[in-house]
């Protein structure tokens, strides 16, 4: 979860969360090296008395301002490329959850489990246990195995939302209608927080979603607990 005066992204907790801070930092230094080059020529240009005649006119320069970007755009543009197709890959899913977004809160059906789905809604502040974060824990979490490919399925009932957890790098919308789907691994096991990120009305801050990664048993565990109990 993120913390009071957080400056950068959260930890990543997926392999896709992990390409995409590797990508932040590659592209953030190429930014601070242009912007450095582009700093020292305005210095350089306003603080010398030294003039050319013939500068707005030099072939060479035209070359290299021409070259040079289109060189430092095939510099981002591949990493972003590769990152997005591994996005969007879901390749023989473990398990399949569709979230459901309603105003306010999200319901969860496992597709493979025959009656096992639940809504998750904000727990209020005077019920909080505690130690849990405010805001964003939840009646019911999310519970997924651990490093195991999970496909998301994601809509609404009512009107936009969208379904996101930095820690593990998703961010899906919810439209409904329609049916967006997303995939996501968690390297290890905890709890990640994530809240809608569209704005869906009065109440649209009071739907967090809360995922729980553990061991497979124990998943296999919960679900047939979750199963009785319906």
């Amino acid at each position: 979860m993120a913390h009071p005066a957080q400056l950068g992204f959260q930890d990543a907790a997926s392999p896709v969360m992990e390409e995409m801070l590797h990508f932040h930092d590659h592209a953030l230094m190429i930014v601070f090296l242009i912007s450095t080059l582009v700093l020292y020529i305005i210095v350089a240009m306003v603080s010398t008395k030294l003039f050319n005649m013939y500068i707005l006119d030099s072939q060479e320069i035209e070359i290299v301002w021409t070259i040079l970007p289109a060189i430092i755009l095939i510099l981002i543009a591949l990493p972003s490329l590769r990152i997005l197709y591994l996005m969007d890959e879901v390749n023989d899913p473990h398990l399949t959850i569709k979230a459901i977004g309603h105003q306010w809160y999200w319901s969860y059906e496992y597709t493979d489990y025959e009656d096992l789905g639940f809504d998750s809604y904000m727990l209020p502040t005077q019920t909080l246990p505690h130690g849990h974060f405010r805001l964003l824990e939840t009646d019911h979490r999310m519970v997924i195995p651990m490093e195991s490919p999970i496909r998301i399925l994601v809509t609404a009932e009512d009107v936009l939302h969208s379904w996101a957890v930095p820690a593990l790098g998703v961010k899906m919308d919810a439209v409904p209608g329609r049916l967006n789907q997303t995939a996501l691994i968690a390297a290890r096991p905890g709890v990640y927080y994530g809240q809608c990120s569209e704005i869906c009305g009065a109440n649209h801050s009071f739907m967090p979603i809360a995922i729980e990664s553990v061991p497979l048993q124990y998943f296999e565990n919960w679900s047939l607990m979750m199963m009785e109990d319906d």
